[in-house]
């Protein structure tokens, strides 16, 4: 298949290239700065250039703090954004794979997984926003998969986060750092490497939809880190707290892990988030030591 990709140098991005041009797909990565997804015409013109018939979204305004301050660039990204492209893929046959957030949830606690059907009710400006999208989608394209996730960690990093958790808690180790860590957000934390395949797999089944579609298991941020640290062998000072001592502007679940029963019932799966750490640990320093991943050129 051809898939034009897009946030082609991010966290997720980087992975999905690396693993569509593995399973030998043709695969036209663009960056943000190659197209403005909220731009109708950039988003008409590219795809009308390149004749896909897949088109992955990694695209997404997912600073959530800047999200509170900046509201209308958040909808206009991720909401917009999104319509814009569901409409273009609309008209020109192609199907559409967007990535949405647990961040959706949230505003109805649950202590089990959400499933797909679960009513949305999120707490902050980046979750609404990631929600109207969601809605617009399914408006305006009717081939699609729209597919959330959580707790996304991947050899690129993340640049507008500046790295990711994983590499945030090991720099605070390295340098000797106190680390507090709260234990009373309970989510999946999910290898983009894994995630990568798995989105491929799916695709293969032609089952158009919604999905959530993460790592298997759960833990708290505080049981994550604490592996992150006995899996790297790095001993530091590790503190759990709870989430009333941090201040931020955001509201974030409480729970917010996602049920993947759909996925598991086409027959596929997935590695547990303890499984994929050490991998990625691994692959780190593959890279470190200059055997790179796939990047776009």
């Amino acid at each position: 298949m051809k898939a034009l990709l897009i946030g082609a140098n991010g966290q997720l991005g980087s992975d999905l290239l690396k693993a569509f041009q593995a399973a030998g797909d043709t695969v036209v990565p663009v960056t943000h700065a190659e197209l403005e997804v909220s731009s109708e015409e950039q988003v008409r013109g590219t795809i009308a250039t390149h004749k896909p018939d897949l088109v992955l979204n990694t695209a997404a305004y997912h600073r959530v703090e800047e999200c509170e301050k900046k509201p209308a660039l958040a909808f206009q990204v991720n909401g917009t954004g999104v319509m814009n492209l569901a409409i273009a893929c609309q008209e020109s046959g192609a199907v559409l794979v967007q990535f949405s957030t647990d961040y959706v949830f949230g505003g109805y606690p649950k202590d089990t997984p959400y499933e797909e059907t679960d009513r949305r009710a999120p707490l902050s400006v980046y979750g609404a926003s990631k929600v109207l999208g969601e809605h617009l989608l399914a408006a305006y394209c009717d081939r699609y998969f729209l597919i959330r996730t959580c707790g996304l960690y991947g050899i690129a990093g993340s640049a507008g986060k500046g790295g990711n958790f994983v590499e945030t808690m090991l720099k605070k180790a390295q340098a000797g750092e106190a680390i507090r860590v709260v234990d009373d957000q309970v989510l999946t934390p999910t290898y983009t490497g894994d995630l990568a395949e798995a989105v491929r797999r799916l695709l293969l089944t032609g089952r158009f939809g919604l999905y959530h579609l993460t790592s298997e298991g759960q833990c708290s941020w505080y049981e994550f880190t604490r592996y992150i640290l006995e899996r790297s062998g790095i001993k530091a000072q590790l503190t759990p707290v709870k989430t009333s001592e941090f201040f931020s502007a955001v509201k974030r679940p409480a729970y917010s892990v996602l049920s993947k029963a759909k996925f598991r019932g086409l027959g596929l799966s997935i590695p547990s988030w303890q499984d994929a750490l050490p991998r990625y640990l691994e692959e780190r320093k593959k890279k470190a030591a200059g055997s790179a991943p796939a990047v776009v050129r």
